[in-house]
């Protein structure tokens, strides 16, 4: 129906999870994953009342100039350095990510890069499939053992706190840097001890980033950062691309500065610097942490359950769970229907 407020979804998701809106919106979802022009996307955005989006659509100013109708912007993501969230507000428009519903497959993830990174997993297997797999010596393929050693987190959110439990599996030492110190319960339940960023580099045999990519968090780990690290030390990203100087890992990785790296994200992603693609000591992929079938369709749940929300409809009507400016819904007028 015209007069039902108009949902714009970005990239193909769950059909059956989407339809939920039907009853209330009129819905458009794009059938393909699409790279949308600054243009192209400006233009989707002035003619709906909300957005359903992910990492690759970039809003700020310049897209929601026009975009007069627009109330919310719901985005497929815990991370939301793709949005301007004070452009979004001072527009009255609202945002909200997927906060939470991804904490544990992002952690399972994050522990398959690291395990896969100190056993040599993605070179052993480029190595069989090109056909070397004559014969094995008894000393080559040699691996780190992870038992016993110090992990380190960089970021002790709810990401970081589900990654410090899993370690006590595997009887490591947990040892973080945050902006400031978790409460003590919290600590105990995660068996992890609050560090200064300087200690964290020279102490941890993994370090695991998870801290979100703000510009204060640009390039935290870099040439200076990297020579404080063991040569036998691991890096996994799991945050995200330009949380790392790309270039400086890469070059620290070939002269052997540290061991191997794990890397999820990227510095302009999708591309990859190419130093990295040339090395066998770092393992790739391409930003799927939270590419489970649960986590997937749970995060689709959510940006929904936002949607429906702030327009009045639903279990959490009036109330989005995760919203990311919540000064804006003291203003908003959200068109409604009776």
């Amino acid at each position: 129906m015209a007069d039902r407020p108009k949902v714009w979804v970005s990239r193909p998701t769950f059909p059956d999870i989407v339809a939920r809106l039907d009853e209330h919106f009129e819905v458009t979802s794009e059938p393909e994953e699409i790279k949308f022009s600054p243009a192209e996307l400006a233009a989707k955005l002035a003619d709906h009342d909300a957005a359903i989006v992910g990492l690759k659509e970039r809003i700020g100013a310049a897209e929601i100039a026009g975009a007069k109708r627009l109330r919310l912007v719901a985005n497929l993501s815990v991370g939301y350095d793709n949005l301007d969230l004070a452009a979004l507000t001072a527009a009255g428009i609202a945002a909200s990510n997927t906060a939470d519903v991804l904490n544990e497959s992002v952690a399972d993830y994050t522990w398959a890069l690291l395990l896969g990174a100190a056993r040599r997993v993605g070179a052993a297997e480029r190595w069989l499939r090109a056909g070397e797999w004559k014969a094995t010596k008894f000393t080559e393929w040699l691996g780190m053992d992870v038992r016993g050693r110090t992990l380190g987190i960089l970021g002790m959110g709810r990401i970081g706190q589900a990654v410090a439990r899993r370690a006590s599996g595997f009887g490591m030492p947990v040892i973080y840097h945050n902006r400031s110190a978790l409460p003590e319960p919290i600590e105990r339940e995660c068996n992890a001890r609050y560090v200064d960023k300087q200690g964290l580099l020279r102490e941890s045999d993994f370090l695991v980033l998870v801290v979100p990519l703000t510009p204060e968090n640009h390039h935290a780990i870099g040439t200076s950062e990297l020579a404080l690290m063991k040569r036998t030390a691991v890096l996994v990203n799991v945050a995200r691309g330009g949380i790392v100087d790309d270039a400086a890992l890469a070059a620290a990785l070939a002269r052997g500065d540290i061991a191997a790296a794990a890397l999820d994200v990227f510095e302009g992603e999708p591309n990859v610097h190419p130093a990295l693609l040339a090395l066998d000591n770092v393992l790739l992929s391409p930003h799927i942490a939270s590419a489970s079938h649960d986590a997937r369709r749970a995060m689709t749940a959510l940006a929904v359950d936002n949607v429906m929300a702030f327009f009045g409809h639903g279990p959490h009507a009036g109330r989005p769970p995760t919203i990311l400016n919540p000064t804006v819904l003291a203003t908003a007028n959200p068109p409604t229907q009776p």
